[in-house]
Parts: structure tokens; C-alpha cells; sequence
């Protein structure tokens, strides 16, 4: 059986990424098909002897920087396109925006794993707030009133293009009620996982702080809600550790001044697996339509704090292994935190729950379901 491996994108280094790498790992022989690779993608396929194969995209100037901006020409549906996978048994593809809308002959069967339907143009006011620019973040306050005329076009063609699939995977419930609601279709669910062996470690990882911490694990925007966190530890004198940079790393620090909240900028695999074990808590902030993180920390036996909405509803157990608070707001985590008792919560328990979503348990459902459809 010849197989190939679809993905939006490879320019970031995100979840997302690491669910397709953990597909590739599945099936190490299939070739892996995007629309355009940064340069680190590209060494690293080559490093690793993978097929990359981009698309015409990846010939533009400054392909990687403007990629964003070629959504409301439809290029990136066109490039997927224009792919042949004439030769293929079996096309997997993992995909947020476009990759799911690629064209195979009726002997191919074709498996979407769908993370999200493209938010830009089923929700495109909150993928607006949530979007970060980069270089072109000057530019933000134009790319709504520029890409609203499109949206009709854009819906109209990621409508179609989620017909193409003979089978659909969702991620998680959000996902997976989205799938149905956009493109009426259904949807069978296979969680992403977490890297449980990296935190199999012994107790000499601990974090050598006596002064109790709790800890954040996130890329530092807006949307992300860490200032809640950052004022609720200034209020009650909580120390509280930070993991992770980004745009909004400005405006949170200037909210530390007298506080006992540290900011780390980036971490390892093992100094994060270190500073989560030291940890009192992880706390949850955002929304996230799954979220690996929460997990990381119940590898790690530790419980959670989240606000109580998105992917941490189906992973976190309150009372067991976390509690949830119901507001999105520093108030509401403040209660949270004084009512915290780390005696309450087991460490085995943690990782029981967390060893449920292990990268094996994804990869064998991957397999099953592909035995099942194909």
C-alpha cells in the first residue's frame, strides 16, 4: 500500500507539527506533501531522509514571511490542488485551513485529520484578535477590513473542499461539533497525545526551590489571558514561574513590578519536565480546542488549574486532578488559588490520567482506524 502524508504548513514548530511528525512515524515511508517549508523544515526532512515535496508557493519571494496574505487569492487551495496523487493508495492528511481540500482519483481513499476548521473564515473575528502578525503586525489593523470580502469565497470553497474526504478525524469535542455544524459531515475522535516516557524520571529532576511555585507553559499573547494569572499571584503574593516568550511579553512583565512572578523565556524538554515536577500546579489560562500542555503537567503528577472551557474538559478530572475555575478573570483564579490544597491531589493519579492520551495509545488508534476504512 503506497501512502502520503498531507500538512498545511511547515513553518512553525507547534502541536500541530508534532501530531503529523507522529504520523509520519507511523508510516516512515510515506513522502510528505505542504505548501511551504521554512529552512528548518527543509534540513530537518533532509536530515532525517524524508520526501518533502512543496508546492509552487515555495518558489515565491519571501514565500514564508507573506504566507498569511496569499489566503483570499485562494493560492493555498490551489496549491493543494494541483498535487497528483495519482500514485497513492492511501492520502492522510492533517490539516487547519487548506490541506483536507486536495483532489484524489476515486481509488484513493482519503483520511482528513482535521484539527480546527479554518477559523479564518468560519470565525474570523476571534481569528483576528487571536492572530499574531510577526513582522507585519503594523499591518494587523488592515488584514480584516481587507480579507472580509473574501470570506464568502473562502467559506464557500472550504465547504467543498470538506466533502473531498472519504473519512474525517477530529482532534476533541470543539472540533469535532465545529466539523459537523461547517461542513455537515461526521467526525470520529482521536485525541493528540503526550510525550508520556520524556517525564518518566526520577525525584533528583526536582527543581531544587524550596519556596512553593506554581508555573505557566504557553506562548506569551493576548489571547492566551496570562495577565489574569500575573495579577491574581501579585494580589496574593503567590510565586508563580513563567515558561514561554512572544508578543505580549512587554505588557505582562510591566505588570510584575513588586510581584513574585519570574519569567523563564524558553525551556528545554528538560528543564520544563524539571520545573513542572517542582511545581505546585500548572495554571490554565486560555481556550484551547485540546491543549498538550495540561497533559504535560499530569505526566509530570501534577494537578492542573484551567479555566474551565475548551480541550481541558475532556483531559482534566477536578477533584482528581485539577479544579477548574469558571471565569475568565483574575478574580475568579484567585478564588481558585486559595482554595488550593496540594494534599488533595495524587501524583500516580496525575499520570494515570495523563498516560491515557501516550503517544502509543494515538498511534495505535491512528493504525485501527486506518485498518478500519481503508
Amino acid at each position: 500500500m503506497k501512502i502520503a502524508l498531507v500538512h498545511d504548513d511547515l513553518i512553525q514548530k507547534g502541536g500541530a507539527e508534532k501530531v503529523f511528525l507522529a504520523l509520519h512515524d507511523i508510516f516512515p515511508e510515506a513522502p510528505i506533501y505542504t505548501s511551504v517549508a521554512s529552512d528548518y523544515w527543509v534540513k530537518y526532512c533532509k536530515g532525517q531522509k524524508i520526501d518533502l515535496r512543496t508546492s509552487f508557493l515555495q518558489k515565491f519571494p519571501f514565500s514564508i514571511e507573506l504566507n498569511r496574505y496569499y489566503s483570499p487569492f485562494l493560492l493555498h487551495a490551489l496549491a493543494f490542488e494541483s498535487f497528483d496523487f495519482s500514485e497513492f493508495d492511501l492520502v492522510i492528511s492533517s490539516s487547519a485551513r487548506y490541506a483536507h481540500g486536495i483532489i484524489t482519483k476515486p481509488s484513493t481513499t482519503h483520511i482528513a485529520y482535521i484539527n480546527s476548521p479554518g477559523r479564518m473564515f468560519w470565525e474570523p473575528n476571534q481569528y483576528f484578535e487571536n492572530e499574531e502578525y510577526g513582522v507585519f503586525k503594523s499591518l494587523k489593523f488592515l488584514a480584516r477590513p481587507f480579507l472580509a470580502p473574501f470570506v464568502g469565497w473562502l467559506r464557500a470553497w472550504d465547504y467543498v473542499a470538506a466533502q473531498r474526504p472519504d473519512y474525517v478525524i477530529a482532534n476533541s469535542k470543539t472540533p469535532q461539533e465545529r466539523i459537523k455544524k461547517y461542513y455537515g459531515r461526521e467526525a470520529e475522535i482521536i485525541y493528540p497525545f503526550v510525550d508520556f516516557d520524556k517525564f518518566e524520571v526520577g525525584e533528583e529532576a526536582l527543581v531544587e526551590d524550596k519556596e512553593k511555585y506554581f508555573i505557566i507553559i504557553t506562548r506569551l499573547a493576548p489571547w492566551k489571558r496570562v495577565d489574569i494569572a500575573v495579577e491574581a499571584c501579585k494580589e496574593l503574593g503567590v510565586k508563580l514561574k513563567i515558561i514561554g516568550t512572544g508578543p505580549d511579553m512587554g505588557r505582562l512583565k510591566a505588570l510584575v513590578e513588586g510581584a513574585p512572578v519570574e519569567f523563564l523565556g524558553y525551556a528545554s524538554d528538560t528543564e520544563k519536565v524539571r520545573l513542572l515536577k517542582g511545581a505546585l500546579a500548572l495554571i490554565n489560562t486560555q481556550i484551547e480546542d485540546f491543549g498538550i500542555v495540561p497533559l504535560e503537567a499530569m505526566a509530570a503528577g501534577r494537578p492542573v488549574l484551567a479555566y474551565g472551557k475548551g480541550g481541558v474538559l475532556e483531559t482534566v478530572i477536578p477533584g482528581s486532578t485539577g479544579e477548574f475555575f469558571h471565569g475568565q478573570t483574575k478574580e475568579a483564579l484567585m478564588e481558585t488559588l486559595k482554595k488550593f490544597d496540594p494534599s488533595k491531589y495524587n501524583s500516580d493519579v496525575c499520570k494515570k490520567q495523563a498516560k491515557k492520551f501516550d503517544r502509543i495509545v494515538f498511534a495505535a488508534k491512528i493504525k485501527d482506524y486506518v485498518l478500519r476504512h481503508w
